[in-house]
């Protein structure tokens, strides 16, 4: 049954809510009629399923309970054991490859009926980053679902808010329609106000990662602004002021974003806060999380993941602390759901339809479904991504599609690309090599059946014992394999004392382990390979090479595999309904230095390096004679050296540089000799003017009109990296950066057309403040002749103000050189 190329759809049976699909209509069509490796498409029928079964049908797909015919079984979260069928392929989130405990009879029963499981929490790249996921759609449906109650406290706490007037998340037909309610709900904030009594309303959000920036993209529809942690303390104080005018109404929210920096510090008062330290070191830490933070928070929304070693964010203890000294703290969003983790009193999940309850902490007492009375209203669904079903179907087929005519037509596991043969847990009814570890862990008693103290489970059987603690990327990398080898290779013994798992492939684990042994010299030897194991000493590669090397090398690989498709999962994932149409790449990369270009190319089939210098005619027109494309990467004034022997040999141009007056000039030329010259092909300039465009003829095509467009583009690294003069990082030409940073600007502001002459550039006066962050603020700079945009874009007529410019870090120190 493997590989026949018939691909089934589960109807999910988990949860009465999972209304998503793993592939909506429109993927099954572009599978079934795109030539790829799919014949056919069976649909269980399902009258909760986003997408109704006629839409499946309308497209091709079979609609039947019976899937024995299908090769490759999809789902979204485990089926029924019932529904497991022998020597199929299934793919879900199974949530087994951690050997959790609740999930094993799925396993035995994949195992027993001969079948394979993949799992999509397996599936990542080169970097370990997960490539399916639901995005922030949890961040989004938490945000949307905890206004909501929160309109519904207020009202029993005796305050009318416009937050009682929205929804939950699933009541919206779209995500467009539930951001465009939270809106309504901002613009009565705006215009109405909120009651004193409640205000400052502040938002707490932890973390940055994708659960984090959807939360804050629902809040930041709401008219806001963003406080420092540090400022906090200081908006209370300011706020107090108006207590003695209750009639008052405040017409904003406060947002802050903490970090790890924001919730602990180092017991060392001579210390400051190091990220690496703390994550190798936590015990190093103290929580401020509830002294600092917390005392001035409305609203926590927790986003972050927390495992055991590290300090909670709030303890019960620490809860009832700040409701007993009158924290204005009034609900909890535990968008994480990790439940007895960084919120201890958070001992629960909840469900859709039934998403609150209330947590007393004087009284240390919960309520389910009721919002009266003392004590904080708590959000903890599991399921939040379901809410908005159909974006996020649509988000997840995006990607699995890519990788459905691989799993529906290969029968042999060894076929596979690796990101997706890594992510197979069983194969043919039998573990495959990566997840041996899962019946070892699974020997191992478990926590429930440790006596208090862990050493007593082994003394017995072994005469030397230790507790050992391994945490990073346990199961994800595979490392605990390695671990439980080395144990075992040396003759010892291991009993799972404690796992904790990381809820993604960014998030660490964690596993205490007593390991025993029963001659000293063993133990130190298994405890001595643990620790190298913990510390490699890694050969880093390209890592220490030119990071420009590195981009060029990158680019060769990327054109040469086009023509490479069996060796080349990156291409057929993103390009598999063109691939029968592609024809061998050949590859040849010309450097002014022979050596760099062999360096670089070293290894990569269909390329090869040569020397060659753009000044020498004869050298220039010898390789690009045998070439279609010519991809340009020098400096801009090289650029029309090679135009015009491309319009000469009548072979095409892509570059990345501005097109200046000189290669607008050749325009003519090249039509005449029938090519292509393709500038501004980069990320600013390029992509920059694409979605602008996008944007504007989307607009047009409505009968809109555009009165303003402002837009910004920068190399900001991160706050912390931005330590050199400039405040800013680029992969360009330093002396290109700088230059350009000279030149003078023009743009129109509000119908006034504004002139800067270049020397003038960088002064107060000239710099527009456009965004405050809890740590930073950023500013933009004019960005040369803005006017120009105007023509281009077609809304010179129509717009009173066309801004393009440059971000800064705001209080930069500006640096200028001067080059003779």
């Amino acid at each position: 049954m493997l590989g026949n190329g018939v691909v089934g759809i589960l109807a999910e049976s988990v949860n009465k809510w999972e209304r998503r699909a793993p592939l909506t209509p429109t993927h099954c069509a572009k599978l079934l009629h795109g030539g790829g490796g799919v014949s056919r498409i069976i649909v269980q029928p399902s009258t909760k399923r986003i997408h109704h079964d006629a839409l499946y049908e309308e497209v091709g797909c079979e609609i039947s309970h019976d899937l024995s015919q299908c090769g490759l079984i999809l789902g979204i979260k485990q089926p029924k054991l019932e529904m497991i069928l022998p020597d199929r392929a299934y793919a879900f989130f199974s949530h087994t490859h951690k050997a959790q405990k609740e999930n094993m009879p799925l396993l035995d029963k994949i195992l027993t009926e001969r079948a394979s499981l993949y799992d999509y929490e397996l599936i990542t790249g080169d970097s370990g980053k997960r490539l399916l996921a639901f995005g922030n759609f949890a961040g989004r449906a938490g945000m949307i679902d905890f206004l909501r109650g929160l309109g519904q406290r207020f009202l029993s706490l005796g305050y009318s808010t416009p937050f009682l007037s929205l929804g939950s998340s699933y009541m919206y037909p779209s995500l467009a329609a539930a951001k465009a309610a939270v809106i309504s709900i901002g613009e009565e904030i705006a215009t109405k106000g909120l009651p004193l009594g409640i205000c400052p309303l502040v938002f707490v959000f932890t973390g940055s990662g994708n659960v984090s920036s959807g939360a804050q993209e629902i809040f930041k529809l709401l008219p806001h602004t963003f406080v420092d942690p540090s400022k906090l303390s200081n908006l209370h104080e300011a706020d107090a002021d108006h207590l003695h005018h209750p009639s008052k109404r405040v017409f904003q929210v406060y947002g802050c974003v903490v970090t790890a920096k924001d919730i602990v510090e180092p017991k060392d008062p001579t210390k400051v806060f190091d990220k690496a330290d703390y994550y190798a070191h936590p015990e190093h830490y103290n929580p401020i999380f509830h002294e600092k933070v917390a005392p001035y928070s409305s609203v926590i929304v927790n986003c972050m993941y927390w495992e055991q070693r590290f300090p909670r964010l709030l303890s019960t203890e620490q809860t009832q602390d700040l409701i007993r000294k009158g924290c204005p703290l009034v609900g909890i969003a535990d968008i994480t759901c990790d439940i007895g983790g960084s919120l201890e009193f958070v001992n629960r999940t909840t469900s859709v339809d039934s998403p609150f309850f209330r947590y007393d902490p004087i009284q240390n007492s919960y309520h389910d479904d009721d919002l009266e009375g003392n004590g904080l209203l708590c959000l903890a669904v599991d399921i939040l991504p379901t809410e908005f079903a159909e974006e996020a179907s649509q988000h997840f087929g995006n990607i699995l599609s890519r990788f459905v005519v691989n799993l529906a037509s290969t029968s042999d596991i060894t076929n596979l690309p690796t990101h997706l043969s890594r992510a197979c847990i069983a194969y043919r009814g039998a573990l495959t090599s990566l997840f041996e570890y899962i019946p070892r862990m699974r020997k191992s008693e478990s926590t429930e059946e440790v006596s208090d103290n862990p050493a007593d489970s082994l003394s017995k059987k072994r005469k030397y014992n230790i507790l050992v603690s391994l945490t990073g990327h346990l199961f994800d990398k595979f490392l605990i394999n390695e671990a439980l080898d080395i144990i075992e290779a040396a003759g010892g013994s291991f009993h799972l004392v404690n796992c904790h798992v990381g809820q993604c492939a960014d998030d660490i684990s964690s596993s205490e382990l007593q390991v025993g042994a029963d001659d000293k010299a063993v133990l130190d030897q298994i405890i001595d390979s643990l620790t190298s194991l913990a510390n490699p000493n890694e050969d880093h590669g390209f890592l220490n090479q030119d990071p420009s090397k590195i981009s060029l090398r990158l680019a060769a690989e990327v054109l040469s595999s086009i023509g490479r498709i069996p060796s080349s999962p990156w291409y057929k994932k993103l390009f598999e309904d063109d691939v029968e149409d592609q024809t061998e790449v050949e590859v040849i990369l010309g450097s002014l230095y022979l050596k760099d270009a062999e360096q670089i190319v070293e290894g990569i089939p269909n390329v090869r390096g040569v020397q060659l210098d753009v000044m020498d005619h004869e050298d220039l027109h010898k390789y690009v004679s045998q070439v279609d494309v010519v991809i340009s990467l020098l400096p801009v004034s090289c650029h029309i050296i090679v135009a015009n022997a491309c319009i000469e040999l009548k072979k095409h141009l892509v570059t990345a540089s501005y097109v200046d007056s000189s290669m607008s000039m050749l325009n003519d030329k090249a039509k005449d000799a029938g090519i292509t010259i393709l500038g501004e092909m980069g990320l600013d300039p390029g992509i920059d003017h694409m979605m602008a465009m996008k944007m504007i003829n989307d607009a047009h095509m409505r009968k809109g009109k555009i009165k303003s467009f402002i837009s910004h583009c920068g190399g900001l690294p991160s706050p912390e990296a931005a330590n050199n003069p400039l405040a800013y990082k680029f992969s360009w030409s330093p002396v290109g950066a700088i230059r350009a940073g000279r030149n003078p600007a023009t743009y129109k502001y509000y119908g006034e057309t504004i002139h800067i002459d270049g020397d003038n550039i960088y002064d107060s006066a000239t710099r527009i403040r456009i965004a405050d962050f809890p740590a930073f603020a950023l500013e933009c700079l004019p960005n040369r002749n803005s006017l120009l945009y105007g023509d281009l874009y077609g809304i010179g007529s129509e717009a009173s103000t066309i801004f393009r410019g440059t971000l800064r870090y705001e209080g930069m120190v500006y640096m200028c050189l001067i080059f003779r």
